[in-house]
């Protein structure tokens, strides 16, 4: 793994006591949640690995609930923040499993309402910095280091080149681009990292290309 600087090594400003098990469940939490995109009613929360071993002691539980309930790695509500998602009626399932996943600090995350729902993977990859590797069964590598542009659409051809295309009119530059779907001609979900938050036009002309579902833009830093 490359660092870029010291503070990826020591892990982001945070409530501790683990930058892998506290600041890294917090922030697939608050990833979660974003993707969400509203508070959610119900979370279930699956643990894996060294997750479901130590999760309670080093605060995976609290630092998850907190993400989910959009508070920062450093928000000193993160170790109240069970009993605050309680007091506002979000329900919470912890749930543990024995299987074996390819990075021992993973976590499901399952957000519900009574108007949908979005499950995710995510794992905590060490200094605080995660991976999403599953979005409602997409498969991705996702670091969410930088504005994330999110796009399900149909899969069809011309997709990709019509949303490259506004964002070239827009002067955007694309940094990393992930495509995944669930089968030939099925739904397919696009993520796009870009150098810069998106204006609300860009993404209404990204909405307005046929066959594209819905489009979200996710900046956490």
């Amino acid at each position: 793994m490359k660092y870029k600087s010291v503070f990826d090594i020591i892990g982001p400003v945070m409530v501790g006591p683990s930058s892998s098990h506290t600041a890294g469940a917090a922030r697939i939490g608050r990833i979660a949640r974003s993707l969400f995109g509203r508070q959610p009613k119900r979370a279930d929360i699956t643990f894996y690995g060294s997750f479901a071993k130590t999760y309670k002691g080093h605060g995976s539980d609290v630092a998850t609930i907190a993400g989910i309930l959009d508070f920062d790695t450093f928000d000193l509500r993160l170790k109240d923040s069970i009993r605050i998602a309680k007091d506002i009626g979000l329900e919470i399932h912890f749930h543990t499993s024995d299987v074996l996943t390819e990075h021992p600090n993973t976590s499901r995350i399952r957000l519900e309402d009574e108007d949908g729902s979005l499950e995710i993977v995510g794992v905590s990859i060490g200094g605080g910095k995660i991976e999403v590797i599953e979005i409602d069964r997409f498969s991705f590598q996702l670091g969410f280091n930088t504005a994330t542009l999110m796009v399900l659409h149909e899969d069809r051809f011309g997709m990709i080149a019509a949303v490259a295309k506004v964002l070239s009119s827009h002067r955007i530059n694309i940094g990393t681009m992930e495509v995944s779907r669930h089968a030939r001609g099925s739904e397919a979900l696009m993520a796009i990292e870009v150098d810069s938050v998106l204006p609300a036009d860009v993404l209404a002309q990204i909405e307005a290309i046929p066959s594209v579902y819905r489009v979200q833009l996710l900046s956490l830093t």
